[in-house]
């Protein structure tokens, strides 16, 4: 009971895992006959989980009410297969005509896996498949397609109104252009009543580039995360342990979508050294794990490491996309026979593998997509016969780089270092770090006697407020953009057109940009009204948001961290702007601030700095003189040997 009591509190900090959105609803109504849909007969021989049949009434209960674009949030390892199997004989058809299933994956697997469920599922139906050399006849009641070939023009070979039902896997990506293509042939771009059903599912509905799901998907209708997987038994429970990899990647680019460059990556982190530490910190730790996957960068990243791995005696394979065929099958039968320990792969395992006996999961792959960590770690989480738990290594660099790390999942800041942790000892060290207790003071004194040990950090001045940089680090390891922090739960990013703002309220972050105009005729500033840009309850996700955004309305010259104007000298400008606020200490400081420091602390004193810090100076007076009241009650009653006071 204790576990899950900690689980049900660890669920609001791992909500990343699988993110909420609240869209509007459709304005159009369609009746959904949802008794009938209920009470449609389960395909023979499955043999349902309560979450899973949850998940189907769930869906059935919004069509019910006239909305027609789902989602189904479920932690990897649920079953959806399953649960896509389900929905087909539980959604009837719209008319006479329209009958048909379409399924949208996005790899050969899972196109492979869908089409044997159906199969067994539904034997009376014919089932085809839409994929490469593939070719569907069109005549089939389940058509599974890969969204690149069906993106190549070969959708239009399907007549729309035929199908009553479209299914999409893994639909984080429901919104990339290939999807949006597929899914306007079916009218499914924009809520419509005419329409097939549309249901998505996904471990991680979440974009890293900030895009927004609601483009295609109006209702999240079922969450199911991690944490609620392993309370119920449903997946094996976890032990983290971090390593520091000694990689330096403050070097490496990004890609296209904020993540780390394939090949920049690989340089950084395939190195002799690297790759030693890797080994060593895998035997030290998964001594008696009988099948470790490991995510690698890419191909080269993979062979060198797995030959590290031999070097010290440990029989290690690996697998690429390249690998032929059968090969690669004949590996993965022989690991899931638990034939060889260890397995290396690049790019193949993290969405839509099955592969049971995994028992501990090396991540030898630094991301800053916080999808892919999730996807990754997911693997090494489905039961299996004597399976306890899994052990889930991971390789991590530096905070600064931006790269994210399994404590970030559970709230915790990314260089904190896990050792053998179970999931239990990381709610715990997570609930003590909720706040950052370098800048937070206490509640206020409620007459509790632990009350009286009251700790907080002084500022003795608002210039070293202003100047500290460590309630930055957090938001900046997700952005490489300039935000300051200017609240508890309030950030920044400025630059001479306007500013964008990410705040939190009610556990919601919103992001609104305002606009800065001149109006040369009355030498005065005017500014727009704020506009939003997005909303959530993750802050991650916000920020990728508002960073793509700023990109498309900001110079990047004016609002990236690495530019080197940054750290060159604060200018005569920049510290008598200081001065008239009176927040520079001496003369000694502006010789030391950098144009980039001084830049983040006058937006601060923009928007909110000042008054922050005379926030914290009233709330300290405040408790000082709560203790003090409280150690002169105390010393009224303490009763000591010696005269009475009068």
């Amino acid at each position: 009971m204790e576990f899950l009591r900690v689980a049900s509190r660890l669920r609001l900090i791992w909500r990343p895992l699988a993110r909420r959105f609240y869209i509007l609803p459709t304005s159009r109504e369609v009746r959904f006959n949802t008794t009938a849909a209920s009470t449609a007969s389960v395909p023979s021989g499955i043999v349902l989980r309560d979450y899973q049949e949850e998940s189907i009434q769930s869906v059935l209960k919004y069509l019910g009410e006239g909305h027609r674009r789902l989602g189904i949030s479920l932690a990897t390892g649920a079953g959806k297969t399953v649960i896509f199997t389900q929905l087909i004989s539980r959604i009837p058809p719209r008319d006479a005509k329209a009958t048909k299933t379409m399924i949208i994956v996005h790899r050969r697997e899972l196109v492979e896996q869908a089409a044997k469920h159906c199969r067994l599922a539904y034997p009376d139906k014919l089932v085809e498949i839409e994929m490469g050399n593939d070719v569907a006849t069109g005549a089939g009641d389940i058509i599974i397609a890969s969204v690149q070939t069906l993106s190549r023009g070969r959708v239009h070979k399907f007549d729309p109104t035929e199908f009553k039902l479209v299914l999409v896997d893994e639909a984080h990506h429901i919104v990339a252009k290939s999807y949006r293509d597929a899914l306007g042939h079916f009218g499914l771009n924009e809520p419509s009543a005419d329409g097939p059903v549309l249901v998505g599912v996904s471990a991680t509905f979440s974009r890293f580039d900030g895009l927004k799901l609601g483009a295609a998907i109006d209702h999240i209708v079922y969450h199911k995360d991690y944490i609620d997987m392993i309370a119920d038994n449903w997946l094996a429970n976890a032990v983290f342990t971090t390593v520091k990899s000694g990689a330096n990647l403050s070097k490496v680019k990004k890609d296209s979508f904020g993540d780390f460059a394939l090949g920049s990556l690989s340089e950084a982190v395939n190195t002799t050294t690297t790759n030693d530490i890797t080994v060593r910190a895998w035997m030290a730790n998964a001594e008696g794990r009988k099948s470790t996957l490991v995510f690698c960068v890419d191909v080269e990243h993979a062979r060198q490491l797995t030959a590290a791995f031999r070097d010290h005696g440990v029989d290690a394979r690996y697998i690429t996309a390249g690998t032929a065929k059968g090969a690669r099958a004949e590996e993965l039968r022989a690991f899931k026979n638990q034939e060889f320990p260890v397995l290396l792969n690049c790019g193949l395992f993290t969405e839509g593998t099955d592969i049971p006996n995994i028992d501990c999961v090396l991540l030898a792959r630094p991301t800053r997509s916080r999808n892919l960590l999730v996807q990754m770690i997911g693997r090494g989480l489905r039961l299996y016969p004597g399976k306890e738990n899994c052990h889930i290594i991971d390789m991590v660099a530096s905070l600064e780089t931006g790269v994210l790390s399994t404590p970030t999942l559970f709230g915790l800041d990314p260089d904190e270092i896990l050792d053998n942790a179970t999931v239990e000892d990381v709610s715990k060290r997570a609930e003590k770090t909720q706040v950052e207790p370098s800048h937070e003071v206490a509640e206020p004194f409620d007459g509790a006697d632990n009350d009286l040990k009251l700790e907080f950090t002084t500022y003795d001045s608002i210039y070293d407020l202003l100047g500290d940089t460590q309630s930055e680090r957090h938001i900046r390891s997700m952005s490489p953009h300039s935000w300051v922090r200017v609240g508890d739960d309030k950030y920044i990013l400025a630059e001479r057109s306007g500013w964008i703002t990410i705040e939190k309220k009610d556990n919601i972050y919103t992001a609104h940009h305002v606009m800065v105009f001149k109006n040369p005729a009355m030498e005065a500033t005017k500014y727009t009204r704020p506009r939003q840009v997005a909303t959530g309850e993750d802050l991650e996700a916000i920020v990728r948001a508002a960073d793509t955004y700023a990109s498309s309305k900001f110079d990047e010259h004016y609002i990236t961290t690495w530019k080197p104007w940054r750290r060159a000298p604060a200018t005569s400008g920049q510290i008598k702007v200081l001065e008239r606020a009176q927040v520079r200490k001496g003369k000694s400081d502006s010789r030391e601030l950098t144009r980039g420091q001084a830049a983040d602390m006058i937006t601060k004193l923009k928007h909110g700095g000042k008054k922050r810090f005379q926030d914290l100076e009233a709330l300290k007076r405040k408790k000082l003189r709560q203790v003090e009241s409280m150690a002169e009650l105390q010393r009224r009653v303490d009763v000591k040997v010696g005269p009475v006071g009068a």
